[in-house]
């Protein structure tokens, strides 16, 4: 995946957009993380970035960012398909890096002790 698709990915985007995607990752985040947590190897990352993007004293860039790479991750068509396991989920790892790269510091302990709650209440491993 080069850099301009990531890029393009990655753009904050308008509230509008930042709204429409925020209710994609809300509907589809658990099911696909659940999918995806044997794969990804630092689910937990992934689970405090969706709780950083839906916090309101997050930046609105920040938050743009993560709900790029996030609704990336939740979409049922992507570059390569999730279902071919640990290859399918490839290019959704590299969105994701990038995302927490150009967001480094944003995501707080508040955000990774949610995630940790989350984690167990769903009942899947956190893979720290």
């Amino acid at each position: 995946m080069d850099d301009v698709k990531i890029g393009e990915i990655l753009l904050p985007g308008d509230e509008t957009e930042q709204e429409r995607r925020g209710r994609r990752v809300k509907r589809r985040f658990w099911p696909t993380l659940k999918r995806a947590v044997r794969i990804i190897p630092f689910s937990r990352d992934v689970v405090a970035a969706y709780y950083c993007a839906f916090d309101p004293e997050t930046p609105l860039r920040t938050r743009g960012i993560l709900l790029g790479a996030l609704a990336y991750f939740v979409l049922p068509f992507d570059f390569l398909p999730d279902v071919l396991a640990v290859v399918g989920f490839s290019d959704d790892i590299a969105v994701l890096t990038a995302a927490f790269a150009a967001v480094s510091g944003q995501i707080k302990e508040r955000h990774y002790e949610k995630a940790d709650a989350a984690l167990r209440d769903e009942g899947i491993a956190d893979s720290r």
